[in-house]
C-alpha cells in the first residue's frame, strides 16, 4: 500500500473525527426540523467559507465550459443523491444505524468495480460482501419487527451509499485538469441549488427558524463538513489509491455509533453491535492489502 505523507495522514484523522461525530449532530439538527431545509442551510453557510479558502490559497475558480458536463455528473453521483437521501434517512433512523449503513460505500465500490470495471476480487472480498449483506439484513429485520425506525430509511441510506460509491469511482477516473478544491467548490454550489429546490418544493410550508441547538448543528456542518471534510475527501479520493483514501471509512461508523449512544442516549441493540462488527470486517476484507506470498 502506498505510504501516506504526514499531511495526508493528518487529513485522514481530522476527516474521521469530523464525519464520525457529525452523525449524532445531524440527528440533533433534523429532529423536529425539515431535513432538506437543514441541509440547504448548511450548504448556503458553508459555500462562502469554502470560497474564502480557495481565495486564500489562490486556487482558480475557472472551469472551461467543455468540462461542465463531466463536473455535473460527478456532482450528481458524489453529492446530489448522497446529501438528499442521507439527511432524510437520518431523521427516521438512529444516527449510529445510519452511519453503519452509509459507510457500506467501500463494499458497494468493490462490487461495482468487479461488475462494471473488470476489477478482480479475491475470495475474501466476496466474503466481505456477504458479511455486509448479513449486517444490512440484521438492521432491516430489526426495523421491520420492532418498528424502531422505518425500512424506507434503510433503503434510502443504502441507495445513498451505492451512488456515493459510483461517484467515488468516477472521481478517481476523472481527468479534469482542474484543482480538486475547485471541483469541490463547484460541486457543492450545484448541490446547494439542488437541495434548495428540493426544500422549496417539498418543505416550504414547514419552514421556521431553527432552535439554538439546530443552529449549532448547521454551523458545525457548514464549517466542518462543507468547508473541510467534503473537500478533504475529494482530495484523498482523487489523489490516492482506493485502499489509502478509504482508511478512515473503517472507523467513521464506529465513532458514529458510540457518539450517538453517548450523546443522544441511543439504545444499542444486539443487531447494531453485530452489524457494526460485520461492516467493519467487510470493509477490512475489501480494503486491506493482501500479504505478499
Amino acid at each position: 500500500m502506498q505510504a501516506l505523507s504526514r499531511q495526508q495522514l493528518s487529513v485522514l484523522v481530522v476527516l474521521t473525527l469530523v464525519w464520525g461525530i457529525n452523525w449524532p449532530i445531524m440527528k440533533l439538527g433534523v429532529t423536529g426540523y425539515p431535513p432538506l431545509t437543514f441541509r440547504a442551510l448548511c450548504m448556503w453557510l458553508g459555500l462562502p467559507i469554502l470560497a474564502i479558502v480557495l481565495r486564500a490559497l489562490k486556487v482558480p475558480f475557472h472551469i472551461e465550459r467543455r468540462h461542465w458536463p463531466e463536473l455535473f455528473k460527478l456532482a450528481v453521483f458524489n453529492m446530489f443523491f448522497w446529501h438528499a437521501l442521507a439527511i432524510v434517512a437520518v431523521q427516521s433512523l438512529s444516527s449510529g444505524r445510519a452511519a453503519i449503513l452509509g459507510y457500506t460505500m467501500p463494499v458497494f465500490s468493490a462490487v461495482i468495480g468487479a461488475l462494471w470495471y473488470g476489477d478482480r476480487l479475491a475470495p475474501r472480498a466476496w466474503a466481505g460482501v456477504a458479511a455486509a449483506a448479513l449486517g444490512v439484513t440484521l438492521l432491516l429485520w430489526h426495523e421491520v419487527t420492532h418498528m424502531a425506525g422505518k425500512p424506507l430509511g434503510v433503503a434510502m441510506m443504502l441507495t445513498a451509499a451505492a451512488t456515493w460509491a459510483i461517484g467515488t469511482r468516477l472521481l478517481r477516473r476523472s481527468a479534469l485538469p482542474v484543482p480538486t478544491l475547485a471541483i469541490s467548490f463547484w460541486m457543492t454550489a450545484m448541490t446547494t441549488v439542488f437541495m434548495t429546490a428540493l426544500a422549496v418544493g417539498l418543505e416550504r410550508e414547514a419552514w421556521r427558524w431553527p432552535a439554538p441547538a439546530g443552529w449549532a448543528a448547521v454551523v458545525f456542518n457548514a464549517v466542518g463538513v462543507f468547508a473541510f471534510a467534503q473537500a478533504a475527501w475529494f482530495y484523498l479520493a482523487r489523489g490516492l489509491p482506493p485502499v489509502a483514501s478509504t482508511l478512515s471509512v473503517m472507523f467513521i461508523p464506529v465513532l458514529g455509533v458510540f457518539t450517538g449512544a453517548w450523546w443522544l442516549g441511543e439504545v444499542l441493540h444486539w443487531q447494531d453491535w453485530a452489524a457494526m462488527a460485520l461492516m467493519v470486517a467487510a470493509i477490512g476484507t475489501v480494503l486491506l492489502p493482501r500479504r505478499a506470498g
